[in-house]
C-alpha cells in the first residue's frame, strides 16, 4: 500500500522523470529510479533491450540508456494521458515523443522523429522500480522492424 496519490505519480512521471529528460539532467533522471530499477524497451518484434540499476547478464547499465539518448537527441514529450493505480503503486502513460537529432549525432540524417509511446511504471516508495517502454514510429518504413507484411 502506498501513501502516494494519483497526483504524486503523475508528477513523478511527467515532471520529475520526463521533465528532466527534456532538461538533459541525467543525475535528476536517475534519482527518479530505485537503485535496482529495470527499464525494458520494446519496438515491434525487435529484440527487447534491458537496462538496470544493477545490471545482470544481458542488461546494460541504466545510465547508458540516458547517456545515449541525450547525447544524440533533444527530446520533447507532450499530450500525456495517465492511468494510475495508487494502491498498487502502478501507473501508465500514453504520450507523444519528438526526438530532434543534435548536431554531430549519428542519427542526424534520419531527421526529427515523432513517436507514439506507452510506458508502464511499477513504483516503490515513490520511485520508478520497473519501466516498460513501448514505442511506435508512425510514418517509418512499414516493412521494419518486423518485415511483415513482406514488401512486394
Amino acid at each position: 500500500m502506498s501513501d502516494n496519490s494519483r497526483d504524486d505519480y503523475v508528477k513523478l512521471v511527467e515532471v520529475d522523470y520526463f521533465g528532466n529528460v527534456t532538461k538533459n539532467n541525467i543525475p535528476a533522471i536517475l534519482e527518479c529510479f530505485t537503485s535496482d530499477a529495470h527499464v525494458t524497451i520494446y519496438h515491434g518484434d525487435a529484440v527487447a533491450r534491458r537496462f538496470a540499476g544493477k545490471p545482470e547478464a544481458g542488461e546494460s547499465p541504466l545510465r547508458d540508456f540516458f547517456d545515449h539518448l541525450l547525447a544524440n537527441y533533444n527530446a520533447g514529450f507532450t499530450n500525456f494521458h495517465h492511468y494510475v493505480d495508487p494502491a498498487e503503486q502502478r501507473c501508465a502513460a500514453h504520450f507523444d515523443v519528438t526526438l530532434e537529432p543534435k548536431a554531430g549525432s549519428a542519427y542526424l540524417s534520419a531527421g526529427t522523429r515523432h513517436l507514439k509511446n506507452c510506458n508502464f511504471f511499477k513504483c516503490e516508495d515513490g520511485k520508478i522500480h520497473d519501466m516498460v517502454l513501448y514505442y511506435a514510429h508512425p510514418g517509418a518504413d512499414p516493412t521494419g522492424p518486423t518485415g511483415y507484411p513482406k514488401a512486394s
